[in-house]
């Protein structure tokens, strides 16, 4: 049996999932405006091993059935941090970013072709003031942390795609940017932050990894902000490097966290109701993930 990171057949548990999931999705039913806001979501997106995961495509998947096809999809992953603002390129199929290392040849030649995105872009420019209208990057596909996860819960690339960067590690801006973009959810846009809810890659062991054994930062942490989500105490979420427990650990680079507040950002009010959806650790690391109204 081969390892998540040297798999007997690379993406074989997509193959698998792929067809079956296609001629659901194809049945699902565009959003209207009679379907209200689409929501916010925040998303745990795992690398390319995420596609030899069958458990984990199937509920990503599950989750995209249970909501209206969106319009278009607006998503901000971990792995652009990039100042100032900037949006991905609206082109139809441009080629994604293969932003990994050290896996198996097949994931360079995954394509996640999407449809041209040009009204979406117009779309995050109306919302924007002057000021912080963002770069189009003509030439920039959409990151691992944007194609893998979609290509599970979107697996027939029809749905048009931007991907927007981190333009700061500033909890308070980043939220006060999702606040921007809430207003897109009325024209049925899906706004998603792509990050993962521990990401302590530095100190996994090899037991971790094997699933042997739990570390205890990881779990600590993810207690910590499921309760505060729970709760919709988003001020004790932004003070998470100093009173997280299972800090630094948790999060030694603050990439993978920082979404989460765009998502929090594009809630509909400060009490919006948010749902866990996905839980469990995967090589350690906690993929809590969350819808918010």
């Amino acid at each position: 049996m081969g390892s998540i990171f040297q798999p007997e057949i690379p993406a074989g548990a997509y193959d698998a999932f792929a067809g079956p999931a296609r001629k659901r999705a194809a049945a699902r039913q565009p959003w209207t405006p009679t379907d209200g806001r689409m929501p916010a979501l925040f998303i745990s997106h795992g690398a390319p091993p995420l596609l030899d995961d069958a458990d984990w495509l199937h509920r990503l998947f599950e989750w995209a059935q249970r909501l209206p096809q969106p319009f278009a999809i607006l998503i901000g992953s971990a792995h652009w941090e990039s100042a100032p603002l900037a949006l991905s390129s609206p082109a139809a199929s441009t080629t994604p970013v293969y932003d990994f290392g050290g896996f198996a040849p097949r994931y360079y030649t995954l394509r996640y072709d999407t449809p041209d995105a040009t009204a979406l872009a117009s779309l995050v420019r109306s919302v924007l003031p002057a000021g912080q209208q963002p770069h189009e990057h003509l030439d920039r596909g959409l990151d691992h942390g944007a194609w893998v996860p979609l290509m599970a819960m979107y697996p027939n690339a029809d749905v048009p795609v931007l991907q927007l960067s981190l333009p700061t590690e500033d909890p308070a801006t980043l939220l006060e940017l999702g606040r921007r973009l809430q207003t897109l959810r009325d024209h049925g846009v899906l706004i998603i932050g792509s990050g993962f809810m521990t990401h302590g890659l530095p100190f996994l062991t090899q037991k971790i990894i094997l699933g042997e054994e739990l570390p205890s930062w990881s779990q600590e942490f993810d207690h910590w902000a499921t309760e505060a989500l729970g709760r919709g105490d988003v001020e004790t979420l932004c003070d998470y490097r100093s009173t997280a427990p299972g800090m630094p650990y948790a999060h030694p680079s603050v990439d993978h966290f920082i979404p989460l507040f765009i998502t929090l950002g594009a809630a509909s009010h400060s009490d919006a109701r948010i749902t866990p959806v996905i839980d469990g650790y995967w090589m350690g690391l906690a993929r809590t993930s969350f819808e918010v109204a």
